[in-house]
């Protein structure tokens, strides 16, 4: 009997598909990543006329992209993995490559969608309107930055094998993250805690974010923190992949 094996944009496309049912299936995940930025967009409106719409975004953006990479992709990862479907899709006729690469576009699908869901919030219920680059420039900041925390949950997951044990550390360092960044950029942890912070993972994305957002005040500064985040992700990736078993074993 002739077995057919399937071409790697056909596996590609039915891995996709199963792979984006699973995200609706499991919408009440997309709801909570949703939900923090949202809140603190909306509770940090009388912050907009102080610091302008573009930081207030800019952090609410990268809160979103912290919780995609951290509470959401590694968090399934090491839960599908506990479970054995990574095993049994490495024994399907399907290239590995294309198991993980569907992984990403989903996440791609979802940093899209947090980035949307902020401006729309952002725009209605703070007022803040962009010109047409600011959002065409934010959208690709945004799926750069998001790059960062996929490779650091990507490590984590790839370091961790024990499920509960990756989800209680990306939550700690996903609380770090946030408390620390929005504190340290709004100048409340002091001058040299202020600085690590500027040039750390959340200081970094936030940046470019904020930037993108009104373009015309792009500069060295931004230059160098957006090839800082492009470094980020790429240590994060490696390390990633490098340390990622396709079981727990």
């Amino acid at each position: 009997m002739q077995v057919t094996i399937p071409s790697s944009s056909a596996a590609l496309k039915t891995l996709l598909r199963s792979d984006f049912i699973t995200q609706w299936r499991n919408r009440r995940s997309i709801v909570l990543v949703l939900l923090v930025p949202v809140v603190i967009l909306i509770s940090w409106k009388g912050l907009v006329e102080q610091l302008g719409g573009a930081f207030v975004l800019s952090n609410c953006i990268t809160i979103g992209l912290n919780a995609i990479g951290l509470m959401g992709y590694s968090n399934a990862v090491a839960r599908d993995r506990d479970k054995g479907i990574f095993q049994r899709l490495r024994v399907a006729p399907v290239p590995a490559w294309s198991i993980m690469v569907s992984r990403l576009l989903v996440q791609l699908a979802m940093i899209v969608l947090v980035t949307t869901v902020v401006f729309i919030v952002g725009a209605y219920a703070d007022g803040i309107i962009l010109q047409p680059t600011g959002y065409i420039m934010g959208y690709m900041m945004a799926i750069i930055g998001g790059a960062v925390y996929l490779g650091l949950g990507q490590a984590i997951v790839g370091r961790i094998k024990n499920v509960e044990t990756v989800n209680s550390t990306t939550r700690l360092v996903y609380f770090v993250f946030i408390m620390v960044g929005m504190f340290g950029d709004l100048g409340m942890l002091g001058e040299k805690a202020g600085k690590i912070v500027r040039w750390s993972p959340y200081g970094t994305v936030r940046h470019i974010v904020s930037t993108a957002l009104q373009p015309g005040y792009w500069s060295n500064h931004t230059t160098i923190a957006l090839l800082l985040t492009i470094g980020y992700a790429i240590v994060f990736s490696f390390l990633g992949i490098k340390w990622f078993r396709w079981n727990t074993k």
